[in-house]
């Protein structure tokens, strides 16, 4: 190990657009790095860049506390143990999962970790897409908020996302009708070729909104990862008991004042739900979605793509890809090689 090790911490709350100054590039010594009883050193090896990460630099109360100022960024992330301290259930050279963050090094409690065992036609890295948080969110947010039944019509926003193209794929699977929304006209043909959607439509092309409405005619379920304008016009596009699945809302995440919807009264003339969910209510069920969806990947019938970004020191430049769209599949930081560590080379 060096002597020193890179963290990445929130230098300042961004008011709407992160701005090269949000963050600070610091150099710790190692003499940090000492694992207590029942904890575990970790080497990080790849960190999840995704778009929730936005609203944990906000000052205000939601499903975890925000990230403080001068703390390392909040972020999943895989990485291999290289010191265990008293009493820890890990062993060196384990794979593991957790809330590393931004960091080369972390020393996280036990409880925090998961030991990561790829299934057949899985890698460790789809632990930070299919089979892990945006998977997750994906598998919940369309069986148990959408309901999500065969023959229906579904619509999903930011379509080519890590967690979109699940959707997007798992609503195939049931036998719906998917129409699906992406940014650039390489994502949507992407979406047809490869992942089968019935329709997609470019939301940046002049003719989006009448492209939409004829595509769609009217929907049963909009899995909604963009919020905004979009949402607001698959309001006026709902069939009688339609669900909206409101799972992230990246069109007004760097916006001072959001624009609110004004097409909400759909919601009563077809009787309609609209429910927001977040993923880690469903930890315990988690097991049950990854042995389905692993099954998918092992046979080809689910795919994903990553875009890696190297080096840890690019990961607050890589974190604006999400918001213009630039990104092209799941992005992840790669911040270092596994170590060639376990038991025997100790």
């Amino acid at each position: 190990m060096p002597n020193t090790y890179t963290r990445i911490v929130l230098r300042e709350r961004p008011v709407a657009d992160i701005l090269p100054d949000t963050f600070s590039v610091k150099a710790a010594s190692k003499d940090d790095l000492k694992p207590g009883s029942r904890q575990t050193l970790v080497q990080v090896t790849y960190v999840s860049l995704d778009p929730a990460m936005r609203g944990w630099l906000k000052d205000v109360r939601s499903y975890l506390p925000p990230v403080q100022i001068g703390e390392v960024m909040r972020a999943v992330g895989l990485g291999v143990v290289v010191q265990v301290g008293e009493g820890s259930k890990f062993r060196e050279g384990d794979i593991v999962s957790g809330s590393v963050g931004w960091t080369e090094y972390a020393v996280m409690d036990d409880e925090k970790l998961q030991k990561i065992v790829p299934p057949p036609g899985a890698s460790s890295l789809d632990f930070l897409n299919t089979l892990g948080v945006p998977g997750m969110t994906a598998y919940f947010g369309l069986y148990d908020v959408g309901k999500l039944k065969p023959g229906e019509t579904l619509l999903v926003s930011g379509a080519a996302g890590a967690v979109g193209s699940l959707v997007c794929q798992l609503g195939k699977r049931s036998g719906a009708r998917v129409i699906a929304i992406a940014g650039s006209p390489e994502k949507c043909a992407w979406l047809e070729t490869e992942l089968g959607v019935d329709k997609a439509i470019n939301y940046k092309t002049p003719t989006f909104k009448e492209d939409l409405k004829t595509a769609i005619g009217r929907l049963d379920v909009y899995f909604d990862n963009v919020g905004g304008e979009i949402l607001d016009l698959a309001l006026t596009r709902l069939n009688k008991n339609a669900r909206v699945v409101l799972c992230g809302a990246i069109s007004a995440y760097n916006s001072e004042n959001p624009r609110g919807l004004q097409n909400y009264m759909t919601l009563i003339s077809q009787r309609a739900r609209i429910e927001g969910f977040i993923v880690f209510d469903y930890t315990s069920q988690y097991p049950r979605a990854i042995s389905e969806l692993a099954m998918g990947l092992a046979d080809g019938s689910i795919k994903r793509k990553f875009h890696i970004v190297e080096g840890l020191e690019n990961a607050p430049k890589a974190l604006l890809m999400l918001f213009s769209g630039a990104n092209d599949g799941k992005l992840v930081v790669k911040v270092s090689n596994e170590p060639n560590v376990g038991p025997s080379k100790l």
